[in-house]
């Protein structure tokens, strides 16, 4: 067993967002049941010792942590890169400046949409002048911009717009997610999930714009893979390449694995990161093969997508161990053709579910949303 080159550490659930695509668990750690800033910095030191590379500093807001410098300092310590997973609200020229003096490496800033009505429907609040001003501030300290717009329905038809917003404000690397349902993404599919001709048309432009910003900003795309006959090699394997660590120190081998209710979860605070990594009997669950059951077991797909995602499996059909329903040789497909049949009809009006985000602290520009 290779170690892992990557955690994720979300420092926080606390966001002065209220995305509906989100996908952070439904119940949400609050901000007095979050590792010490001793704690994290011991994970950060575990982690080095274990082989990880990288730390992607995420939430919730990262921002809305006071010691957010104290951790980054931390990591930058034991030789970690470090990267900023940011809404980019409350990221001021000051803040940036200090979180590269820190040792910050880079950031990668998140918009929702280029409409200011849907970017506003979308993540509950108005932030598109805050984000803006996030990304002159990213730029101002020299630290290196990539952008995430999480696509959807709502915004998937302004691809163009998007990429070109994006390489305005400085961008170097941007990722045009699909949606992932999971959390409350999952709880908003209905009115997220775009249709079969909307992600075709964008496919289709990604190679103009891929050569219109040939030099300028690279440009990934994520699957949208409800549309494939495939599923997505989750992670690159369940527990293979990375892991996650919650506000609360609890890890996991992605960042929605608490959905698997037939797991038990280890603790950061009760065990090392080592013996979680080798040992742990729910890291060690869905590693290799041998759990495999038909049609993955003799699918000649099995190295290449790993039998898809364990979590969606389980959300979606009870058992972690059956084919992701994505898959088209999965008896479970049938679940996202339902899904995808959906009329439009159904979806017309933006009667979003939205999270309620612990108390906010440390974001002084906005209200705490309770």
């Amino acid at each position: 067993m290779a170690p892992p080159v990557a955690l994720l550490a979300e420092v926080t659930h606390r966001c002065p967002l209220r995305c509906v695509y989100c996908s952070n668990p439904l119940e949400l750690v609050r901000s007095d049941g979050e590792l010490s800033t001793e704690n994290w910095a011991r994970v950060f030191g575990e982690a080095a010792g274990l082989g990880v590379l990288e730390v992607g500093l995420s939430g919730g807001e990262p921002l809305a942590r006071p010691d957010l410098e104290i951790l980054i300092g931390a990591a930058r310590d034991r030789g970690l890169y470090t990267n900023l997973i940011t809404s980019g609200v409350g990221l001021s020229a000051r803040r940036a400046e200090t979180l590269a003096s820190a040792g910050l490496h880079s950031v990668q800033l998140s918009i929702q949409a280029v409409d200011v009505e849907v970017a506003n429907a979308v993540s509950g609040v108005r932030v598109t002048a805050a984000k803006e001003t996030a990304a002159a501030a990213i730029r101002a300290a020299g630290l290196p911009l990539s952008m995430n717009v999480v696509l959807h329905r709502k915004n998937i038809d302004d691809l163009v717009a998007i990429v070109r917003r994006c390489a305005a404000w400085g961008a170097h690397r941007l990722e045009l997610a699909n949606t992932q349902y999971y959390g409350w993404a999952l709880a908003n599919r209905a009115l997220l999930l775009p249709d079969t001709e909307q992600v075709q048309r964008a496919e289709q432009s990604l190679s103009s714009l891929r050569a219109e910003m040939n030099g300028r900003m690279e440009i990934l795309w994520v699957i949208s893979d409800y549309l494939e006959d495939y599923p997505k090699p989750c992670m690159g394997g369940w527990a293979n390449k990375a892991f996650t660590v919650a506000p609360d120190g609890m890890a996991y081998p992605c960042p929605v694995a608490k959905d698997i209710t037939t797991l038990t979860f280890p603790s950061v605070l009760a065990s090392s990161l080592h013996d979680i990594w080798y040992t742990d009997p729910a890291f060690r669950a869905y590693r290799g093969q041998s759990w495999m059951k038909e049609p993955c077991s003799s699918c000649d797909r099995r190295e290449l997508d790993f039998g898809g995602c364990r979590c969606q499996a389980f959300t979606l059909t009870g058992d972690a161990a059956n084919a992701d329903p994505v898959c088209q040789k999965s008896t479970h497909r049938r679940i996202i053709d339902a899904a995808l049949s959906t009329t439009d009809q159904d979806r017309q009006t933006p009667q979003y579910r939205t999270k309620v985000a612990p108390p906010l602290e440390g974001l002084s520009t906005h209200r705490p949303l309770r």
